[in-house]
């Protein structure tokens, strides 16, 4: 009787030492645990600070005032004096003819009662013939300043466009605009005034 109890609790001992490993492999075999995943790579210290520096570095621009340009360059002030000279020459023309014109016509009508009606149309057909070419001198006139003086803008800020482009590229600026432009700088943006800078440029050439 003792032997085969002992034979039965040797069994049962072993049984109960290979039921976990069975169920282990059971497991095991049904549900397979997935390789733990790759550690990801830290960004380099180097090419961390580098970021973070671009992106706290404000936005670089320039601005010029195209009238300070206008009156206080020598270019400005010279193409002022061509237009100015210009100018006054053709109101000295245009009042010369006004003057003219009025001569002639106070001659007219202090003969006028002892005129006949035709020799009075003709008298009026003349005068107003008068009176349109001096009309048509004063537009011309007009054109011819208008002309001149989109000619000095156009010379002008060509050569303002070519200084701020130069002064743009030498100083490593995003963009150059015009002063009045500007309504409204946020404090990402490092704006810097290159009017003086463009004016000795411009007269430099």
């Amino acid at each position: 009787m003792k032997r085969p109890l002992r034979m039965i609790l040797l069994s049962l001992l072993a049984c109960s030492l290979a039921v976990p490993v069975c169920a282990a492999e059971n497991s095991a075999a049904g549900t397979q645990t997935p390789p733990p995943a790759a550690p990801q790579a830290a960004a380099a210290p180097d090419q961390k600070t580098s970021v973070a520096a671009a992106a706290q570095q404000p936005m670089r621009i320039g601005h010029v005032d195209l009238a300070r340009i206008a009156a206080e360059s020598e270019t400005g002030k010279a193409g002022q004096t061509q237009f100015a000279v210009l100018k006054k020459k053709l109101q000295g023309q245009l009042e010369s003819k006004r003057k003219q014109l009025e001569k002639q016509k106070a001659a007219i009508e202090a003969k006028l009662k002892t005129l006949t009606p035709p020799q009075r149309e003709a008298k009026a057909k003349e005068f107003q013939k008068k009176v349109e070419e001096f009309q048509k001198f004063g537009m011309n006139a007009e054109k011819e300043l208008q002309a001149k003086q989109e000619e000095f803008s156009a010379g002008l800020f060509k050569a303002i466009e070519q200084a701020s482009a130069d002064l743009g590229k030498t100083k490593g600026l995003a963009l150059v605009v015009v002063k009045r432009e500007l309504l409204y700088l946020g404090s990402g943006v490092d704006a810097q005034d290159l009017t003086d800078e463009v004016i000795k440029k411009i007269d430099r050439k």
